[in-house]
């Protein structure tokens, strides 16, 4: 049987499917148990917990939650399951299903909180009455994302409970707690996991699932109307229970303190499993494992005034060492980590780079990947429709001085890389059509975007209605291939003739509102109608429509 390293399970990155009792075959795990991803451990643990309903938009690294959570349930049909047309819906979605006292798992990932930050943050304050629960897939290292956002930080904004499993058992039974936790205490709790325990594989034992709630609608509408004069009473209950979350946190057996010698160390969730790859069973250092949070202060306080010196490892923004710091450090005590330069301030990390934090040097059979591995960067599919849409617009911009493109997320953004390298910005889900529009404002042309069918219903709607009402002169490529390609061809929510039906009821001038194929075969007819919309002072936007060759190839849809 094939052997792993030490840290395989925990830094191997693997693709999701249902494969676990193979799986779990070749490395020899007792069949009472599954071998999971973090993704769907956290699917699994929710099932078991007893919910009603999953909600959730795709994006990695929190896609396949849902995706697992869909698959089990599927027969039995007793979990609602379908892709929300944002990450702001799907939370609205699952505080209803709260509302009506059921448990709701919403998932997405950590810049996908960002657009449910309105519902989310406000929730808090509503509360709960069926357990909610919201877990997050933060990606440290941008794997594939735009940054690296710590969604710890948005738990602490919203003064509720956060648990950050250390590894793909805990992502299992913390479901559990935290579905009690937020019918118990009466507010949604945040599960944060990182990309490395979200794609990576472990045993995970199982318990027999808990039945789900019965309908039991809330009755009392002063908290959950938030006009000023019960939000302030509601604000007031919530601020009122922050004693309580912490008294739960200094208690909690996911907040582990160990004293031993004067140099300590703070782990936050994963990173427990990098510090104790690199230390001995007899080590002398003093340890706090986090992974409940508020950050249980008296627990830091024994460490503090036991030890000399505190590294402090978490794999995202220095959250913990931020509050160890404070504005004038510690009397006596030396707190090392992003901040202080001992880890790196950017990126993901692991066993080697908390090696060289704790002062320990290098392993002797580290390596640089880079130097062994071909570079192999993205790219489009081949026979990939958006390819013949760019080389289509690239031909009709080529009489325009230096002109820019404004691109949104997904597939096509892959457009910027060589051999096409036919768009110039990529910053938010729907921002390419504001920032076209803004830029349409301060007098530039041709203004240019392009968006994708599904990232259109996410976060297009609004800009264009927005674009119609002042009449700007933007030309809005839509590249419709039927499915959200980037994530894995889920569902979109608006496509074919739904999608035209969108964008005519903006306002749209019928007679811009252009449908091409792109093939190579109508590449001038395409190129034509891209320069005619392109002289058109006014908003217009031209479909792209041909089926992702990758949901062909697999029968998606």
């Amino acid at each position: 049987m094939k052997s792993f390293p030490k840290s395989g399970l925990f830094q191997a990155r693997m693709t999701a499917d249902d494969g676990g009792a193979v799986v779990s075959q070749y490395l020899g795990v007792d069949m009472s148990q599954e071998v999971l991803l973090g993704d769907e451990a956290i699917g699994l643990g929710a099932i078991d917990a007893g919910i009603s309903g999953v909600y959730a938009y795709p994006g990695t690294p929190s896609t396949e939650i849902f995706e697992f959570v869909d698959r089990r349930t599927k027969k039995a049909g007793d979990v609602h399951a379908f892709w929300s047309t944002n990450e702001k819906v799907a939370y609205e979605e699952a505080l209803g299903m709260s509302w009506a006292g059921r448990r709701a798992l919403v998932c997405m990932k950590h810049v996908g909180l960002n657009v449910a930050a309105d519902a989310f943050m406000n929730s808090a304050v509503t509360g709960t009455n069926g357990g909610l629960v919201l877990a997050v897939a933060d990606d440290p290292g941008m794997h594939s994302s735009q940054n690296e956002q710590d969604s710890r930080y948005y738990a602490q904004f919203a003064l509720i409970p956060c648990l950050e499993p250390k590894d793909q058992q805990e992502c299992y039974e913390m479901m559990f707690e935290a579905f009690q936790l937020s019918e118990d205490l009466q507010v949604p709790v945040m599960i944060r996991l990182v990309t490395r325990i979200a794609h990576s594989r472990s045993a995970v034992t199982t318990r027999e699932r808990r039945p789900q709630n019965p309908l039991r609608p809330a009755k009392d509408i002063h908290k959950w109307t938030l006009l000023p004069s019960n939000a302030r009473v509601q604000y007031a209950h919530l601020a009122g229970k922050q004693p309580e979350f912490l008294r739960l946190s200094e208690e909690s057996s996911h907040n582990e303190l160990k004293l031993r010698g004067k140099r300590g160390v703070i782990t936050c969730g994963i990173t427990e499993n990098y510090l104790l790859e690199n230390l001995p069973e007899d080590h002398e250092f003093s340890m706090l494992s986090l992974r409940q949070y508020p950050i249980p202060t008296e627990k830091v306080r024994k460490l503090v005034d036991h030890v000399e010196e505190i590294l402090v490892v978490e794999d995202g923004y220095p959250l913990v060492e931020s509050s160890l710091r404070g504005l004038f450090g510690l009397d006596g005590v030396r707190v090392r980590g992003r901040l202080s330069g001992e880890l790196p301030r950017t990126g993901e990390l692991n066993p080697d780079l908390v090696r060289q934090g704790l002062g320990l040097g290098e392993r002797s059979s580290a390596h640089d990947p880079s130097e062994e591995i071909a570079k192999r960067p993205p790219m489009l599919c081949k026979g990939c429709p958006h390819d013949d849409s760019f080389k289509a617009l690239t031909a009709a911009l080529s009489e325009f001085e230096e002109p820019q493109v404004f691109s949104d997320i997904g597939c096509y953004t892959l457009a910027a890389l060589p051999p096409l390298e036919a768009i110039h910005s990529c910053v938010a889900m729907g921002a390419s059509i504001g920032m076209a529009a803004g830029a349409a404002h301060a007098g530039y042309h041709p203004a240019v975007c392009a968006i994708g069918d599904s990232t259109f219903a996410h976060g297009g709607i609004p800009p264009l209605l927005s674009a119609v009402q002042q009449n700007i002169a933007i030309t809005v490529l839509v590249l419709d291939n039927d499915t959200v390609g980037m994530t894995g061809t889920q569902r979109s929510m608006a496509t074919g003739s739904t999608l035209d039906r969108i964008i005519e009821g903006s306002g749209v001038d019928p007679e811009h509102i252009r449908i091409i194929e792109p093939l190579p075969r109508k590449h001038e007819e395409n190129v034509q109608v891209f320069r005619e919309e392109l002289h058109y002072k006014g908003p217009s936007v031209i479909i792209a429509r041909r089926p992702c060759i990758e949901a062909i190839k697999h029968g998606v849809h």
